[in-house]
C-alpha cells in the first residue's frame, strides 16, 4: 500500500497507547475500574445465561464518569451468552478482556437478529485477553441452505472506529467469525480463527463499507474466504496471515446489488496459504451493474497446494443459471500479483478471465513461480480480457 495511505488514524493503530491515553495511561495500573462480570451474577458454568450480567457491567463500564481507565473482565470459565449487543457511545475507552470462553446457544430460534455478538456505536475500544468467542456452528451449518433465514454471524463490528481486537480467539462460528461494517481504523493482530474446511459461510473476516481496517500476524483456519473485502472497502491491509484451509483472499463478490460503493486501495503481503481452495482472488457477478476495484496488491505471497492460486474471475455465478446474464460491469483496475510462488494442486495457476464489457487494465504480473508438482505437466495460465504486463519469472508462461 502506497505510503500515502497513511492517514493519521492509520498511523495510531501501531500505538494503541496513544489513542487510549487521554488522561488515562499516564496513571497507574492499580487506578483501573474493573467491572467483573461475575460481580454482576455471571455464573460461568457453561449452561446458564449470563447475557444480563454481561450487558449490565458494560451498561456501568460504558457511562462511568471517573477519569480512571474503565475494564470489562470476563475471568477464566465458560460462559453462556445469547445474543447481545454493547452498544455506545460511551464516555470514555473501555478495555474488554476476555479471558475465558463464551459460549452461543445452539438452538437457532434465540436469535431474533443476523448475530451473536455485537459492538456498536463506539470509539477506541480494545478487546483481548486471549480468550475465545465459540460460536458453536456444529449444528447450525446444515440449515445454511435455508432461504428462510441467514444464520448469525458470531461477532459484529458496527460504526466503530479507532479499535484493537488482539489475541482473541473464534471458533465454530454459525456464519462468519468477524464481520465489519461502516469501520475506520480497526485493527486485528494475533487473532486466531478456526473452523472445520466443510464449514459453509465461516468466512473469517469480512469488511464491508469501512476504511483503514488492518489484520497482522494472524492464523485463520476456516471452510470460506479467510479474508473477504467487499463492496466500499478502502485501504486494507493483511498482513503476515497464515490462511488454510479456507477459500483464500478474496475481493467480492462485487456487481450483485445495486449501488455497490468501489474497492480502493488492498495489499495483501507476507502470507502464507495451505490447501486453499483458491489463492488470491477478485470475484464479480456478470450483472449490469456498475462499480470498480483500483489499486489492490498482491505481494510475497508462499502457497501450498492451492486449487486456483491467482485467480480473478468476472463470471461469478456460484449457483448457476448465469448463462444469459450479460457481461460484468465492474471494472477491474491496477491489480498487482508480484513475488508470488509455491504449489498449484490445478494445472491452471493463473486465470485471469475479465469481462468483455469492460476489460481489466493496468494488471502486472512480476515474478510468480507456481508449479503444478507429481509430474502431470506444467502449470499453465489463462487469460480473456486482460490489459497488463508482466515481468521477471513467469512460471506458468504469462498469457498476458
Amino acid at each position: 500500500m502506497d505510503s500515502s495511505l497513511c492517514f493519521p488514524k492509520i498511523c495510531l493503530l501501531l500505538f494503541p497507547a496513544l489513542v487510549l491515553t487521554s488522561g488515562v495511561h499516564s496513571r497507574s495500573h492499580d487506578q483501573v475500574k474493573v467491572f467483573d462480570v461475575r460481580s454482576f451474577g455471571a455464573v460461568a458454568d457453561g449452561k446458564t445465561d449470563d447475557s444480563k450480567a454481561f450487558l449490565d457491567a458494560w451498561n456501568d463500564a460504558c457511562q462511568y464518569k471517573s477519569g480512571l481507565r474503565r475494564r470489562l473482565f470476563i475471568p477464566h470459565g465458560t460462559y453462556m451468552v445469547w445474543p447481545v449487543v454493547f452498544k455506545g457511545p460511551c464516555t470514555g475507552p473501555i478495555v474488554f478482556t476476555l479471558k475465558g470462553v463464551v459460549k452461543a446457544p445452539v438452538d437457532k430460534s434465540t436469535f431474533s437478529l443476523d448475530h451473536w455478538i455485537a459492538f456498536q456505536y463506539l470509539s477506541r475500544l480494545l478487546i483481548n485477553g486471549g480468550g475465545t468467542f465459540d460460536g458453536q456452528g456444529l449444528y447450525a451449518w446444515p440449515e445454511n441452505e435455508c432461504a428462510c433465514k441467514s444464520l448469525p454471524v458470531s461477532v459484529r463490528f458496527n460504526f466503530v472506529n479507532n479499535t484493537w481486537i488482539r489475541r482473541i480467539s473464534s471458533v465454530n462460528s454459525k456464519n462468519f467469525h468477524f464481520n465489519v461494517f461502516k469501520c475506520d481504523d480497526l485493527e486485528f493482530w494475533r487473532v486466531r480463527i478456526i473452523a472445520p474446511d466443510e464449514s459453509p459461510n465461516t468466512d473469517g473476516i469480512h469488511i464491508g463499507d469501512s476504511s483503514r481496517i488492518r489484520i497482522t500476524d494472524s492464523m485463520i483456519a476456516t471452510g470460506d474466504d479467510c479474508v473477504s473485502v467487499g463492496p466500499g472497502s478502502k485501504d486494507v491491509e493483511v498482513v503476515d496471515v497464515h490462511c488454510g484451509p479456507g477459500h483464500g483472499f478474496s475481493v467480492g463478490s462485487l456487481g450483485r446489488y445495486p449501488n455497490e460503493a468501489d474497492v480502493i486501495g488492498l495489499s495483501v503481503r507476507s502470507c502464507t496459504m495451505v490447501g486453499t481452495q483458491n489463492g488470491l482472488r477478485i470475484k464479480t457477478w456478470a450483472s449490469p451493474l456498475k462499480s470498480s476495484v483500483q489499486n489492490i496488491s498482491f505481494h510475497d505471497i508462499t502457497m501450498k497446494d492451492v486449487l486456483n492460486p491467482i485467480i480473478i474471475d468476472q463470471e461469478y455465478c456460484p449457483g448457476g443459471g448465469c448463462a444469459k446474464q450479460p457481461g460484468s460491469n465492474v471494472q477491474i483496475n491496477g491489480v498487482s500479483f508480484t513475488k508470488i510462488r509455491g504449489t498449484s494442486a490445478s494445472e491452471v495457476a493463473v486465470s485471469l478471465v475479465c469481462s468483455p464489457n469492460v476489460p481489466c487494465k493496468n494488471i502486472n504480473l512480476h515474478n510468480i513461480d507456481l508449479t503444478y508438482p507429481g509430474g502431470r505437466g506444467p502449470a499453465k495460465s489463462r487469460c480473456a480480457h486482460v490489459n497488463g504486463q508482466s515481468g521477471g519469472v513467469q512460471n506458468p508462461v504469462s498469457c498476458i
